[in-house]
């Protein structure tokens, strides 16, 4: 008798760390879709921004927004700040910003005649870069190393940035006067690059509808959001997002299309290794935003545009074809085989 009562609670105790983690992924989920109903009441249409937005946040990457004036770029990240309990800064780029404007400088203290490290806009958990383009270079490159590193060297002292850390930049990729190109090796440490295009007829309606009915000029208000997650909230989401299972056959395959754009023709330079691996935390993002229990290679493929478009660049030829650099991208995705799980 005691050997057929011990055999069922030795399977609960097995199967309870299990039935945790499903618990734990189910209220995950709940969050980060209840977080993305909370955005929408800002935010009309866009979907696909919006779940980029959210993908960046679960799998810990930066994120940069491009789109035409007036479309909601800047709006949705204070949105999105909103709904986030913890540290937000914002900082509008401009011409004459300097690198000690975004990470701090030492201040001389009259009273005690030391310096002092007075800490900049960086220092935070999410940051708003606004039209990140209108800064030139060597503003730009102030978000290297934070971006990169998590931390910020003042002054000789590496100082570590906040967890979680983000940065969320904007910019309009048709106004050149006043603008300066990012370089390759920032691009590059944006997890995503997201284009956000006009809404659609009924969606522009809604807006246009919502926003005459408030008195706030031209804007959509956000103080009316909930705040929905604090910083440990984040943290936990990547935790259990990095934990979702991954068949090494979809391993595999987002590394084959990071590495099929190193010699796909048409492109002069490839995706590099840190393609691939942000095709892997964003597809288990994506999966724990749809509420899967495990990676599939739709998961990979939904995010590989965002992931790879602006890691790689077109031939002269193929630029002057007119072919767009999301073509060439469907046309890599649509050869490559996706395995069968």
């Amino acid at each position: 008798m005691s050997e057929a009562t011990s055999e069922p609670n030795q399977v609960a105790q097995d199967a309870s760390p299990a039935a945790h983690a499903s618990s734990q992924l189910q209220r995950a989920t709940q969050l980060a879709q209840a977080l993305r109903q909370e955005l929408h009441k800002a935010i009309i249409g866009q979907q696909d921004v919006v779940d980029g937005v959210l993908t960046a946040l679960i799998a810990g990457g930066h994120v940069l927004v491009e789109g035409v004036p007036g479309l909601g770029k800047t709006l949705l990240v204070r949105a999105l700040a909103r709904c986030f309990g913890g540290e937000f800064s914002r900082i509008q780029f401009t011409p004459d910003l300097m690198p000690s404007d975004i990470t701090g400088h030492a201040v001389y203290d009259m009273t005690s005649e030391q310096f002092k490290l007075r800490k900049g806009p960086v220092f935070t958990n999410l940051l708003l870069a606004d039209e990140i383009n209108r800064a030139p270079a060597k503003t730009q490159a102030a978000l290297l190393e934070v971006m990169q590193e998590r931390q910020v060297t003042l002054e000789g002292r590496a100082l570590a940035a906040l967890q979680p850390f983000l940065v969320m930049a904007t910019q309009n990729p048709i106004e050149q006067e006043g603008t300066y190109p990012l370089p390759e090796a920032e691009l590059d440490r944006f997890m995503l690059m997201l284009r956000m295009d006009y809404p659609l007829a009924e969606e522009e309606l809604e807006l246009v509808r919502q926003v005459t009915r408030s008195a706030r000029t031209d804007i959509l208000d956000v103080s009316g959001l909930r705040v929905l997650l604090q910083a440990k909230d984040v943290q936990a989401l990547q935790k259990i997002a990095s934990d979702l299972p991954l068949d090494e056959q979809v391993l595999d395959y987002a590394v084959r299309l990071a590495r099929s754009t190193r010699d796909w023709p048409g492109l002069v330079l490839g995706a590099g290794p840190r393609a691939s691996i942000a095709l892997v935390r964003c597809a288990r993002a994506r999966a724990l935003l749809r509420g899967g229990t495990f990676v599939t290679p739709d998961d990979v493929k939904g995010c590989a545009l965002a992931v790879l478009r602006h890691r790689v660049r077109l031939s002269p030829e193929t630029d002057i074809e007119g072919v767009s650099v999301d073509q060439l991208l469907r046309q890599l995705l649509d050869q490559v085989a996706a395995p069968r799980l």
